[in-house]
């Protein structure tokens, strides 16, 4: 079978499940409005409203309509959705993770699966090192308190925190960080300026934290007991679900603080709600909720008590700088045409498909 030729495919359709930034809309719409061999394309948003995501149904019924679907990890993707169109070419996920992805479904039906790698890294160390500040001087504590008119009076008692680097104890804090990927090590690298002790456990990656020269290897039990401020980065697997639950909180120190920014199901949040209300630990920041957008029965409760740990929470931010969020559009658009194109896309997740007769099948090769 022939590769269908220009005059065939003028009418191929790119659906964007929910609106992008827009320059990455302006990278598949100069694409579709150029003279290039993809030009002509229909482009189509279902969903615009930032507030609002898709059905399954929705879904659904976007695959089955398109040559490429540009989605996003709110969506997901899985086998019924994959098999429901044979002429689509391929899914761009505008995202580094992709668990909301059937990956193992997309390959045996001949599907290459993109997504948007490296690019999130920094922001979202940033974003980590924002958390961990806010917990360790209770920032949106302090701010509630000026906002509701009861700072009257300077107090040497008003308000206080922890210390990040030595501070007035000399005592070098430990900062663990569970899970050295890109962003963990990003995380450390910004720990030297507060002279910290860097604990990592990575089973994953074991050789890379002993071969790096600010962290130090310990075993999950290890770092737990010792670190002030633990902050999560593994990957979401069978393994890691509920990495964090009553029990390894328990082992935790309890003036210690967890931030999670890596996916909300790491951490067993029913198991937080409890240690947060019973004092177990000093406090927590979470970027990721375990059915995000929904929080567990009383940690919204949490955040806002002022006799207990320090909680904040943030609405799955880590990425969400202008710059970043427009690379990852970008990024996202580009593989989406290289879809269409029937192109080897640069950032796919399941390389090995593009030598399956399944995907040779899907492109009419």
């Amino acid at each position: 079978m022939s590769v269908p030729t220009r005059q065939e495919t003028e009418h191929d359709l790119i659906v964007v499940t929910r609106r992008i930034p827009q320059a990455g809309m302006d990278l598949l719409e100069t694409a579709r409005t150029g003279d290039g061999a993809s030009s002509g394309f229909r482009l189509e948003v279902v969903q615009t409203r930032e507030d609002a995501g898709l059905t399954h149904a929705q879904t659904l019924d976007a695959a089955r309509r398109a040559d490429v679907l540009l989605c996003q990890l709110t969506e997901p993707i899985d086998r019924e959705v994959l098999a429901a169109n044979p002429a689509l070419r391929g899914v761009a996920q505008m995202a580094v993770g992709y668990d909301n992805v059937d990956v193992g479904a997309a390959t045996e039906l001949g599907l290459p699966v993109t997504n948007t790698p490296g690019v999130l890294t920094d922001t979202t160390a940033d974003l980590t090192w924002a958390l961990l500040m806010a917990l360790a001087r209770r920032i949106p504590e302090a701010e509630r308190y000026m906002l509701g008119g009861r700072y009257k009076l300077w107090g040497p008692n008003l308000l206080l925190g922890a210390d990040v680097s030595p501070g007035g104890s000399g005592r070098r804090k430990v900062l663990g960080i569970i899970g050295y990927g890109r962003i963990g090590r990003a995380v450390a690298k910004r720990s030297t300026g507060f002279d910290m002790e860097v604990l990592a456990y990575d089973p994953f990656n074991r050789d890379g934290v002993e071969a790096d020269e600010i962290a130090t290897w310990a075993e999950l039990d290890e770092l737990l007991e010792r670190s002030d401020f633990v902050s999560l980065h593994p990957a979401l697997t069978d393994d890691t679900h509920h990495l964090i639950g009553e029990a390894e909180l328990a082992r935790m120190k309890p003036t210690a603080c967890l931030i999670n920014v890596s996916r909300g199901p790491v951490i067993d949040e029913a198991a937080l709600v409890r240690a947060l209300e019973a004092g177990t630990i000093g406090g927590a920041a979470l970027d990721v909720f375990e059915d995000e957008p929904a929080m567990k029965p009383g940690l919204a409760g949490c955040a806002e008590r002022e006799d207990g740990p320090v909680t904040v929470l943030v609405p799955h931010i880590g990425s969400a700088s202008r710059d970043t969020r427009n690379k990852m559009a970008t990024m996202a658009a580009t593989n989406a045409l290289a879809h269409l194109e029937r192109e080897r896309a640069p950032n796919c997740v399941n390389p090995e498909v593009y030598d399956t007769e399944a995907y040779r099948r899907r492109i009419g090769g």
